[in-house]
């Protein structure tokens, strides 16, 4: 008998409480695999920005060169985090002229202050952001195997019930419905077992994109105080 047909065996020999957790399952399969390839291009993509990113940022002239060009980078943390750090910077320096009359762009001690914390929110949106979704592939990875078992113990248990009540213990009664309960065991794996490489693979990127962001944010940080601090 060739797999295909012996697929088509056990499902038919299925129970319907087997069919379903089957079904619940194929369906994990598919949030799940769409998670991954939709968090991969999105961390690939952000990667690649970022790169580009900081190569013009370590070409510019003044730091705050890219950010009075006014260019939009969609998908690009470091720049969301630029963009932030160079708002808060800008509004500390209009702070500073107004209540002090002046026409220089030194900002207070507290003012670069206020720009750490922008910086330290912006990063903390930024990993939330790449992380969202993450968590549909957490749950396949811990709930998959757990149904599957589910189904199998739910069929072995209804197996041997119907056993017992013909009264007949032969094998060829016992094996159709034993292996269509344990079925389900492997589609709960197979659902499991993908999830649990991806959503390692994407947390380990995710990581590496975080701690980028963190000493993006310390540098520029160092950077704004060094060129902007007004010791006065």
């Amino acid at each position: 008998m060739s797999p295909e047909f012996e697929l088509v065996f056990v499902w038919n020999q299925a129970r319907p409480e087997g069919k379903a957790i089957i079904v619940l399952l194929v369906l994990f399969s598919i949030f799940a695999w769409s998670v991954m390839a939709s968090k991969a291009m999105q961390m690939r993509r952000a990667r690649r920005l970022n790169g580009l990113f900081n190569q013009e940022f370590r070409g510019q002239k003044g730091l705050l060169g890219i950010f009075e060009r006014r260019i939009q980078v969609d998908g690009c943390p470091l720049y969301s985090v630029y963009e932030t750090g160079c708002l808060e910077l800008k509004r500390g320096i209009e702070r500073a002229k107004e209540s002090r009359g002046e026409t220089s762009d030194g900002v207070s001690l507290r003012s670069i202050e206020h720009v750490k914390r922008a910086l330290e929110r912006a990063v903390a949106q930024e990993s939330l952001q790449l992380e969202s979704g993450l968590i549909l592939l957490a749950i396949a990875v811990s709930g998959a195997p757990f149904l599957g078992l589910l189904g199998t113990v739910w069929g072995v248990m209804s197996t041997f019930a119907e056993v017992a009540q013909a009264g007949n213990a032969q094998l060829t009664t016992m094996a159709p419905g034993v292996a269509a309960a344990l079925v389900t065991t492997v589609a709960g794996l197979l659902v499991a077992i993908p999830s649990m490489f991806g959503y390692n693979w994407l947390v380990h990127h995710l990581r590496v994109l975080t701690v980028d962001m963190d000493n993006f944010a310390h540098e520029l940080a160092s950077m704004m105080e060094i060129e902007f601090l007004d010791e006065h």
